[in-house]
């Protein structure tokens, strides 16, 4: 298992090829220590690129409660902390058709106190925070990903993706 990551400041964007699963779940690991309480994640990318096996690997780097598994029927799932840090708001946006029924969903007056994950958000999450790390995975026919970070506001103009 390998993946290899370009150190870059994600006031661009970071680029990452991730082989299998657990290099995806290493990568949402990593991801994870970048994080702070008020984070918000836009993931974008077709049925079956890996959203879900990222976020686990977050989910894991955070400490959080799980199993977590995708929320497409619940739509959003709260996942607490089990050591103090913040919670994980897991929401899959699929099934939803703009940025009004986003918002019906009431997320951002957790925002501040949570890392929520928006699964499906390009295009209707946005809205949410002007600082968001925006992640875009595709699949390639060999099962390798590419999974694009892009850093959005001034939260993340100085964050670093390190490849340790």
């Amino acid at each position: 298992m390998t993946d290899t990551t370009e150190t870059t400041t994600l006031g661009a964007t970071a680029l990452v090829t991730a082989e299998t699963d657990a290099s995806m779940r290493n990568l949402g690991k990593r991801i994870a220590g970048l994080l702070r309480p008020g984070d918000l994640l836009i993931m974008s990318g077709p049925l079956g690129a890996g959203k879900t096996t990222l976020t686990q690997g977050i989910a894991e780097g955070l400490n959080v409660r799980g199993p977590v598994t995708s929320p497409t029927f619940v739509i959003a799932r709260v996942h607490p902390s089990l050591d103090g840090g913040p919670a994980l708001v897991h929401v899959d946006a699929y099934r939803l058709g703009s940025a009004a029924e986003v918002d019906d969903l009431d997320l951002d007056a957790g925002l501040a106190d949570s890392v929520t994950i928006v699964e499906w958000g390009e295009g209707v999450a946005e809205e949410l925070s002007d600082d968001r790390l925006e992640i875009s995975i595709d699949r390639l026919p060999n099962d390798t990903r590419t999974v694009r970070l892009t850093g959005v506001g001034p939260r993340w103009a100085d964050a670093v993706l390190s490849t340790e």
